[in-house]
């Protein structure tokens, strides 16, 4: 049977990461908080923040913004989006 958690972004009991995502304090209060749902969600939204805002993950500054956008997305606040993305068409 696979783990499940209290997801911060749903409030509900989902199933849990497999593992943590990242290393350190961070990694496992996600891995303890967030469930695959929401993190496969922030995923496709990181992907897009990155390609659109031209983000260096070598750039300090640039972990440190993406990590603030992850910590809103995940707790349902308002966060910056790709402004220019339009959804293809089905």
């Amino acid at each position: 049977m696979s783990r499940t958690v209290f997801c911060r972004k749903y409030k509900e009991e989902l199933e849990g990461l497999d593992f943590p995502p990242m290393p350190g304090k961070k990694g496992q209060e996600l891995y303890e908080t967030v469930s695959k749902k929401a993190w496969k969600e922030w995923q496709s939204e990181q992907t897009m923040l990155i390609n659109e805002k031209h983000l260096n993950m070598m750039d300090p500054f640039s972990r440190k913004y993406l990590q603030a956008q992850m910590d809103r997305f995940l707790d349902n606040e308002p966060f910056d989006s790709a402004e220019g993305y339009v959804p293809p068409e089905s």
